[in-house]
């Protein structure tokens, strides 16, 4: 058993905890780049581009330009952010943050912050050296045709190029990391406390590890559909790539959708990673176009399907708050927490999925930025309406699940003497 943080182990520790959730990002954001063909890009950016798919996997800043020459123009732009990376470094410093507070009761606060403060002083530090390398310039081929004619012609040598703003990356990281700790202790049953905080595990610990639960379920359930898409379709080298860059992108996207969310997308031109169809037949207009279960169902009638599952899953996140909860918690309370709770998980899935990109190149006007040779993905949430419907599933489903009788069978006495 552990009683505390030795100040002597804890820098290993944390040492140990912080190169893991680096080693899991990058990873997974190789695997995944590996997989969508990123080592076909030239001048040796791969390396550059894992390290870039980190930083923005922090919500850190990656700045993307173009040049060509005087008579030719490059743009591209981006604001997405590779979710399963995301996901995959959450989890591993998650547990590593938890790991040396395990079977403990209480924990002061000073301690905490201490321990909490070596992860953040070795994060910054690999983080530093992440954006550093992240940065890469590389010369596009235009190949034969006209464009390849003119470029030859005029000079123009298409470039992209990309680069960190370093100190709002270490910024917006910090305050990933202290999301990523602070979530770790709200979730955990086991995890110690200040005796001050106490109550929190009879509150706000049911409902934040129910919801939890609940993204990771519905992430998962992405995970086995696009297995059955390898084996039943093919596509393996574009599913798996999906799996490892955005599957929480597109699954919880999904779930708001469930709820009756709606969003407003366009996408034009060809992309390095697929989108599946029924979304992709619904956004791919010249104009801006509604997403929303309704508009999905036009293109494929099974998209009904998914309010059975949202429901479900959301009544069984909420039964897995209620066994947590303490006893003889009135069922409006349930209702309240898991609505406040849902509420902010579909707050945080509309900041992090929201997308933008462009990229494209226009030389003598001959090429639209958005057009032939790039493409354009815009997807936005409808704020406002698709809170106020998360909190009245969450309410809905907390009162349901605080109604229903608390243990679906009385043990048997031979399980009630059982340690």
């Amino acid at each position: 058993m552990i009683d505390s943080v030795p100040s002597r182990h804890g820098w290993v520790q944390a040492l140990g905890a912080v190169l893991a959730g680096v080693c899991a990002m990058g990873l997974v954001a190789a695997l995944g780049l590996l997989t969508a063909g990123a080592t076909d890009l030239p001048d040796g950016a791969f390396p550059s581009v894992v390290a870039a798919s980190v930083v923005t996997a922090v919500g850190g800043t990656v700045k993307l330009s173009g040049a060509a020459g005087a008579l030719a123009d490059g743009g591209a732009g981006m604001t997405v952010i590779p979710l399963s990376v995301t996901l995959a470094g959450a989890l591993v410093l998650g547990a590593g943050f938890l790991r040396p507070l395990r079977h403990r009761a209480v924990a002061g606060a000073a301690e905490l912050a201490g321990w909490a403060a070596r992860l953040a002083a070795l994060w910054l530090l690999a983080l530093l050296g992440i954006a550093l390398a992240a940065r890469h310039t590389f010369t596009i081929p235009l190949g034969q045709g006209t464009l390849g004619d003119l470029a030859d012609l005029f000079g123009a040598d298409p470039k992209v190029g990309f680069t960190t703003d370093v100190p709002l990356t270490l910024l917006v990281g910090l305050v990933w990391l202290a999301g990523v700790l602070l979530l770790a202790l709200l979730v955990s049953r086991g995890a110690p406390l200040p005796g001050r905080l106490l109550r929190v595990q009879e509150t706000v610990r049911p409902v934040s590890y129910a919801v939890l639960v609940l993204l990771l379920v519905w992430v998962a359930l992405g995970v086995l559909a696009a297995l059955g898409v390898v084996v039943g379709r093919g596509h393996r080298a574009e599913t798996v790539a999906v799996v490892l860059l955005g599957m929480p992108n597109l699954m919880w996207l999904t779930l708001t959708l469930g709820l009756g969310a709606s969003w407003e997308g366009r996408v034009q031109g060809p992309f390095g990673l697929p989108m599946p169809e029924v979304l992709d037949g619904v956004m791919r207009t010249p104009d801006i176009s509604t997403v929303d279960l309704s508009s999905l169902a036009a293109q494929d009638g099974r998209v009904w399907w998914l309010l059975a599952v949202e429901a479900v899953l959301l009544l069984a996140a909420a039964r897995v708050m209620v066994r947590r909860s303490p006893a003889g918690m009135p069922a409006w309370r349930h209702g309240l927490h898991l609505a406040v709770a849902l509420t902010l998980a579909v707050l945080a899935v509309f900041l992090l999925c929201r997308t933008e990109a462009r990229y494209g190149l226009s030389v003598l006007g001959i090429g639209d930025l958005g057009g032939g040779l790039g493409g354009s993905l815009v997807l936005r949430p409808r704020w406002w309406p698709g809170l106020a419907l998360a909190a009245l599933w969450g309410f809905a489903a907390g009162f349901i699940a605080g109604c229903l009788p608390r243990r679906a069978r009385r043990p048997s006495p031979a399980a009630a003497v059982r340690p």
